[in-house]
Formats: C-alpha cells, sequence, structure tokens
C-alpha cells in the first residue's frame, strides 16, 4: 500500500499505537485541565468560573433583578464553554443549592431541586443571579489583578483564575472525577480558614499541627456527625483521608414507644431513597423493630420518624441503621487540584499557602492597576496646573496656532509638556478657569501625591502586602461567619452516646417482675417528714417495686444471673419514664438467654480496684473477684462465676474497704460468719471456694449479705412466716469452710429458712407465697430476737401456703419523696444531689 503514496510528500507513516497514545494523552490532559478539576487558588472549575463570568457580563449583581436561567446558560455556551446546555445548567443549579454548597455563589428563584432527589424545573422556567459570596470571588477583577485567556474561538477573552477573596476551594470544597484521577474536598467553616490564614501570615513557619489547631474538620452544609480525627489529620496531613460520617439524630418517647427522629442527614445523602431503603429493609426483616416510617420534614427544617415497636430498644435499631443503611456513610477525602496546569495532592497547609500566595499577586497587581492610573491621573492634573497657571500664554499659543495639532506641538515645546498632558489641556472647558475649579484640580493633585506615596509604600513592603491581605480576609470573616453544622467526635473507636448525655441523678426503681425505668429526681420534689409523697410507678396487681437507688446517668448496673453471667446496663440506657409509667421489662434491655433468671442487681460508679465483687452460690461456693475485672462487658455478657452443673447463683454483693465480713444463711437453719479477707480474691472465669459446708444433707445456701459493723442487725424469715431480727454479733465469727452455727430453730411449724436480708428500718419487707400472694410488713415493727430462737410470727399463710422468696421494698410502694428514707440514706441522697 506504500506504493501508491510514494512520491507524495505531504503523506506521514504513523504507527496506530503511538496516535492512540498522543490523542489519548491530550484528551486527558484537556478533561484534567479543563473540565473535571478546580483550580487551587479561586477553587473553580471551568464551568463554574465561566458561569460567574458571564453573570458578571450580565451586571447580574446580588442586588440586580433576577435573569432567566436559560439566558444565563446561554451566553456562557455560546461565549466560553463549548459543551451542552445540560451541563452547564446542571453546574449552575448545584451552585444554587444550601445543602449542596456550604455557601452558595448562585441566588436561585424558582425550583432548584431538593435533598431528596428532585430535579430542578428547565432552565426556562427558573432565573439567577450571583450571591453576595459569588461577587467577593469577582472582586476587582477589572483591576487587571488576573491573567485573560482566549475564548475557544479566540473572539473574546475570559479570565484564567477569579481574583477570590475567599478560600473558596476549601470552603464549598469540590468533587469530580477526571481521567486517571479524583477529586473529593469538603467543604469546612470560612472563619475557621480565616483563622488559620491569619496564623499563617502572622507566622509564615506555622505548621500543619498549628493550622489543625485553628480549622477543627470539615463543616457539610448538611451538618451531620463526623467520627473520629484520624481521618481528618490524615487528609490534612497527606491529602488523603477517610472520614466516617453519621446521620443527627434524637430519641423521643411516643405512647410507651421510642421514636427514632432523624434531624440531620451526611453530606450527598438522598432522604427519599434513604427512607425506601430503610422501608425495603424493614420488609425484607433485615431490620427489625421498626413499625412505621415518617417524613414529617418542611421548610423548618428535616425531621424524618422512626417509630419503634414497643419491646424494641432504640440503641439497637440505630445500630443496625448505621450499620445497613445510608445513615452512615464514609467519606473519602482527596485533596487533588490544579496549580500551575498540573494536577497534584496537597496538604492543608499548601492549599492554604497557594490561596495566600494567590491574593498577594492579587494585591500586587491591583496596587500596580491603581499606582498607574493615579500616576497618569496626576500626570494630566499637573499639565493643567501649568496650563491654569499661564493660561494667558497658553490661550495665546493656541489661538496662533492653525489646528490642533499644531497647538499641541506648540504647548509640548514651551511647557515641556507630554502628548497627553497638550492634549487634556486643549480639551480643557473654559469653567476649570474658575478659581473653585482651580483649587479643585490642587487638591486633587494633592491628595493623589498622597495616594501614589502610599500605594509606592505597599508595593515595596511586603509586611504591608500581608496586612491588606489578613484585613481583607477579617472582613470577609466578619460579613459571613455562621456556626458550625457538622459535630466532630474525638475517637469514633472509642465513640459513646454517653459524650452526649448529661451526668444527671436519677432515681431507677426496679419491681419484683423485672420492670426498670429511670425517673429524673427534679420530678421528685423534697418535702418535709411526714409529707404525702407522690406516686412514683404504677404497678401490676401482683407487682411492687424490690429495688430503688439514686444513680447519676453515667453510672453502671450490674446485672447477675443464676447461670453465673454478668451484664452490663448502662443507667441513661434505661428508658426515661414518668413518675407513674410501669417501665420496660429488664429482659429487653439485656441479652438473656431462656430461662435466665437475675439473682443480683447492682449499681456502681466505677470499677476501682479497692472494691471487689463477690458470689455466693447454692452449694455454699463464694468467689470473690476484684471489681475492675467485669470494667469492660461484652453485649452478651461475661462469665462472672464457673458453677457447677448442679450449682446455681444465690446472691452477689460489692465488697468495699469497710465490709469486714460475710454471712451465708443456709436452708435448714445454719449459717456462718467469716472475715471477707478469708475469700481471697481470684480471677474472673474461676469456680470459687468453699464458704460453708452443710451439716445436713439435702441442706443449701438460700441467702448472704455482707457485713460492716458487727451492731448490725441480720433478718431471717421461715416458709411459715416466722421471722426475728437478730444483731450480727450474735453469730461468732468462724473460718470459712466450717460448718457454721445455728441461725434460726426450725420445727415443722416453722419451715425451713426462706432467706435473710440486712435490716433497713426505712425499707419494708415484702414476702411472696406460693399462692402468689403478696405480703407487707414494717421491719420496725419486726421483734429483735436471739440466735437459736424461732422469732415471732411476721407473716401470716394459710396451712397449704407457704413462703418462697423476700424482698426489701421502700416504706411505701414507690419512693414518695427524697426525706422519707432513714437518715444514713438521706445524707448520701442529699450529697449526690446537692440538697440541703
Amino acid at each position: 500500500m506504500s506504493d501508491l503514496f510514494e512520491g507524495n510528500q505531504n503523506v506521514e507513516e504513523v504507527l496506530i499505537e503511538d496516535s492512540m497514545r498522543g490523542s489519548y494523552l491530550d484528551y486527558s490532559m484537556s478533561v484534567i485541565v479543563g473540565r473535571a478539576l478546580p483550580d487551587a487558588r479561586d477553587g473553580l472549575k471551568p464551568v463554574h468560573r465561566r458561569i460567574l463570568y458571564a453573570m458578571n457580563d450580565l451586571s447580574l449583581s446580588h442586588r440586580s433583578p433576577y435573569k432567566k436561567s436559560a439566558r444565563v446558560v446561554g451566553d456562557v455556551i455560546g461565549k466560553y464553554h463549548p459543551h451542552g446546555d445540560t451541563a452547564v445548567y446542571d453546574a449552575l443549579v448545584r451552585m444554587a443549592q444550601d445543602f449542596s454548597m456550604k455557601e452558595t455563589l448562585v441566588d436561585g428563584q424558582g425550583n432548584f431541586g431538593s435533598i431528596d432527589g428532585d430535579n430542578a424545573a428547565a432552565m426556562r422556567y427558573t432565573e439567577s443571579r450571583m450571591t453576595k459570596m459569588a461577587e467577593e470571588l469577582l472582586e476587582d477583577l477589572d483591576k487587571d489583578t488576573v491573567d485573560f485567556v482566549p475564548n475557544y474561538d479566540d473572539s473574546m477573552t475570559e479570565p484564567d483564575v477569579l481574583p477570590a477573596r475567599v478560600p473558596n476551594l476549601l470552603m464549598n470544597g469540590s468533587s469530580g472525577i477526571a481521567v486517571g484521577m479524583a477529586t473529593n474536598i469538603p467543604p469546612h467553616r470560612l472563619d475557621e480558614l480565616v483563622d488559620a490564614l491569619t496564623l499563617r501570615i502572622g507566622n509564615p513557619s506555622a505548621t500543619i499541627e498549628d493550622v489543625m489547631a485553628k480549622v477543627q474538620g470539615p463543616d457539610f452544609p448538611t451538618g451531620g456527625i463526623i467520627f473520629g480525627r484520624k481521618g481528618i489529620t490524615d487528609a490534612y496531613m497527606t491529602g488523603r483521608g477517610r472520614i466516617k460520617v453519621r446521620a443527627k439524630t434524637h430519641i423521643e418517647e411516643k405512647r410507651n414507644k421510642e421514636v427514632i427522629v432523624i434531624d440531620e442527614l451526611p453530606y450527598q445523602v438522598n432522604k427519599s431513597r434513604l427512607i425506601e431503603n430503610i422501608a425495603q429493609l424493614v420488609r425484607d426483616k433485615v431490620i427489625e423493630g421498626i413499625s412505621e416510617i415518617r417524613d414529617e420534614s418542611d421548610r423548618e427544617g428535616m425531621r424524618v420518624v422512626i417509630e419503634l415497636k414497643r419491646d424494641a430498644m432504640s440503641d439497637i435499631v440505630l445500630n443496625n441503621l448505621f450499620k445497613s443503611t445510608q445513615m452512615q456513610v464514609t467519606f473519602g477525602i482527596i485533596m487533588l487540584a490544579i496549580n500551575n496546569k498540573e494536577p497534584k495532592v496537597f496538604n492543608l497547609l499548601e492549599l492554604l499557602d497557594i490561596f495566600l500566595n494567590h491574593r498577594k499577586t492579587v494585591v500586587i497587581r491591583r496596587t500596580i492597576f491603581d499606582l498607574e492610573k493615579a500616576r497618569a491621573r496626576a500626570h494630566i492634573l499637573e499639565g493643567l496646573k501649568i496650563a491654569v497657571d499661564n493660561i494667558d500664554e497658553v490661550i495665546k499659543i493656541i489661538r496662533a496656532s492653525a489646528d490642533d495639532n499644531e497647538a499641541k506641538e506648540s504647548l509640548m515645546s514651551r511647557f515641556e509638556l507630554s502628548e497627553i498632558q497638550a492634549k487634556a489641556i486643549l480639551e480643557m472647558r473654559l469653567r476649570r478657569l474658575t478659581g473653585l475649579e482651580i483649587e479643585k484640580i490642587e487638591n486633587e493633585l494633592a491628595e493623589l501625591r498622597l495616594l501614589i506615596a502610599e500605594l509606592e509604600g505597599i508595593l515595596k513592603s511586603e509586611e504591608k502586602i500581608n496586612e491588606i491581605i489578613r484585613n481583607e480576609l477579617i472582613e470577609v470573616k466578619e460579613k459571613y461567619s455562621k456556626p458550625r453544622l457538622t459535630e466532630i467526635v474525638d475517637d469514633y473507636d472509642d465513640i459513646d452516646i454517653e459524650d452526649l448525655i448529661p451526668n444527671e441523678p436519677m432515681v431507677v426503681t426496679i419491681t419484683h417482675r423485672g420492670y426498670i425505668k429511670r425517673v429524673p429526681v427534679t420530678q421528685y420534689e423534697k418535702q418535709h417528714r411526714g409529707g404525702k409523697g407522690k406516686t412514683a410507678v404504677t404497678t401490676y396487681e401482683d407487682d411492687f417495686i424490690e429495688r430503688f437507688f439514686i444513680s447519676n446517668t453515667h453510672d453502671t448496673l450490674m446485672f447477675v444471673t443464676d447461670r453465673g453471667q454478668l451484664y452490663w446496663l448502662k443507667v441513661y440506657k434505661i428508658p426515661e419514664g414518668s413518675r407513674t409509667a410501669k417501665g420496660k421489662a429488664v429482659v429487653n434491655l439485656i441479652s438473656l438467654q431462656a430461662d435466665e433468671k437475675i439473682t443480683a442487681i447492682i449499681p456502681t460508679t466505677d470499677f476501682n480496684d479497692d472494691k471487689s465483687l463477690v458470689f455466693f452460690t447454692q452449694n455454699g461456693i463464694v468467689k470473690r473477684t476484684n471489681l475492675s475485672e467485669y470494667s469492660n462487658i461484652r453485649s452478651n455478657g461475661v462469665r462472672a462465676i464457673n458453677l457447677d452443673d448442679d450449682d446455681e447463683l444465690v446472691e452477689a454483693k460489692i465488697v468495699t474497704p469497710e465490709t469486714k465480713w460475710l454471712f451465708v444463711a443456709t436452708k435448714k437453719g445454719m449459717c456462718i460468719r467469716f472475715k471477707v479477707e478469708d475469700a481471697r480474691e481470684i480471677g474472673r472465669v474461676s469456680r470459687g471456694v468453699t464458704a460453708i459446708k452443710f451439716k445436713i444433707k439435702g441442706d443449701f445456701v438460700c441467702g448472704a449479705t455482707t457485713i460492716e459493723n458487727e451492731e448490725d442487725e441480720l433478718l431471717m424469715l421461715s416458709e411459715k412466716g416466722l421471722g426475728k431480727r437478730t444483731t450480727a454479733s450474735e453469730y461468732r465469727e468462724q473460718n470459712r469452710a466450717g460448718k457454721g452455727v445455728i441461725s434460726m430453730k426450725l420445727t415443722p411449724k416453722t419451715g425451713d429458712v426462706v432467706g435473710v436480708v440486712f435490716v433497713e428500718d426505712d425499707k419494708d419487707l415484702m414476702c411472696l407465697t406460693s399462692a402468689g400472694k403478696m405480703i407487707r410488713v414494717d421491719m420496725e415493727q419486726i421483734r429483735k430476737a436471739g440466735r437459736n430462737t424461732s422469732g415471732v410470727k411476721i407473716v401470716s399463710v394459710e396451712a397449704k401456703d407457704k413462703v418462697v422468696s423476700l424482698a426489701k421494698c421502700p416504706k411505701s410502694d414507690e419512693p414518695k419523696d427524697l426525706d422519707v428514707v432513714a437518715d444514713e440514706n438521706l445524707e448520701q441522697i442529699d450529697n449526690t444531689l446537692g440538697l440541703e
């Protein structure tokens, strides 16, 4: 085939791979530089810059009337941007969306889309103009501050970059995909950026760490919560990082059910698509516990309501939503931009320096422009002043001249004027010869000479240039500063909702049937002793408050079960209810196994190693473990004690430095009191040691407690309702693992021992019988008796009935007020609440 072209000088042989490589590289650079990536100086891609410049040509300032968006788009594609009108209009629309831009650059009138993903109306229906912020980007454009380049057909020029008085690249961010590279820069707060820039101006040696003390992190227009500073630090240090952004939510209560309300969404998440996704996951049973989803958003703000089923836990549902939906997204930061026609990934300090260098160039070029203009005007005024001072001779020369050129040449020759000055004299009107006009010329000339000196001083001093940049940045900050929208949490891995919850005192009540709730103590007004109090809970007929205590929201409850498993529950995770609410079943708050029963609930404010947790089992085993070993609990609990197959946990108590003895009682009326130190501390996953050896076959431990003073009293109760209060000193101290002493004299009329409790005169004794009856007894009315006695009749039970369990409860069914407890408890509560 080459023979066909032999002798033809216009034909050149090219390898197809070389041609394709060259063409593709040209195309790549065109996309990179001319379309997809922003300039590091003004933060704009070419299409955005051309839209603003076209609007400036149309005089569409923020004070001007709106013009049809189609008019703007037409000018852009006709003069500067040789691409489709859809691409230009889409860019214009995004610049007007307050959920897309931190600071909008286009003021739109009409339908410009929504966060639900609704499209904007056609360009023929919408109108637009620039915002005040856009004008800050164009400020001083007419003062030769930037280079102008030919447009696509060389018929006119357009700016290569805008002067940009604000750091737009970091303020509004940018995203785009070029060929082989992409950028994804998040938006930031303007005032934080200005603080960082002014720091850099005042201290050129400032490090990235210094700058990061000013710039906390991204601030998205849609708010949300950023978890973890590591991704932010990586991005600012290297130009690349990954941050997790989560929706901002709060919990409400409606008809005894919890409701999750979404207040803010992660940046660029489509609200309606998110709602559809959640609904589909609920239908597919990927997420359970949701009964209804509603979008109640309005002009006041976002409000997506997720109603939960009655037994659903908001924390669990929320975690599933974050895991399975765009309520939590990962934002990959890539700070890539164009500088000197080359794409590069920059760190935070480099981007700030590029902007400052750009502003320095703009200020210098603007100063030179103003200086040249002032000098030109002063030059003319100096010529006019010469003419006024020699007006008679000037008039004589002009009258003697044949034409303008001759007059001009004569004036230039006679008074050593420039051509410009001579021309100005010839064009001078006669009214300039009045005394007032002459004075104006002299005053204007004097002012211009001062201005020229000032402008020359600026150009000679880098310090003055920096001061001008600094003052302009502070002026912009004062005009446009806004509060932070996106919250930043320090450590994603360690984040806990506790950080967002105030540590406030709560009254926590737990009923015998396992219903739990918390109520702010503020709902219980302090009353004088003998006050009627306030209803604290509405219980079922066969239920009563078994435990009540004052705990702060950040305190921890430890639930120990009969299988030796220990579960954690923060007080703030207990549903908050009204004084009369029944509460929530505790089985819905912790992950109990089938038929697993709670045997002890222990509140603690800390897990200090000066405390320990002691366990008592039916088979007479005692185990004491340092409390610090239970400071990290998994959602499914941890093994608190290893139990034998035929053994069950009876009781668990916290041992403090004040605790001196442990007390164990058995079903057949035996008991043992031994020193705490006799049960030395052992590891968490262990069996324990023998507390008591059973003297009678078939005997087992039915109750246990701790003792601080020998004057403390213990209450024993038998199956037939007989019981007694006995001072702890009557049970002589023994070594651990002994057979113990008689705790209660048992007969067929008494039945076996049901249990033992520590006596508190401010508490009532609640007894449950095998027939399901609840009997309340005032502890103060129970008579003291010796160790080896049967006691007195405390509870009347029918012949075939018997007492099966006992517990303490406040004097009434609930804590009626904070003064109705005993003096020692009152002092503790008063100290907690700061009451006098």
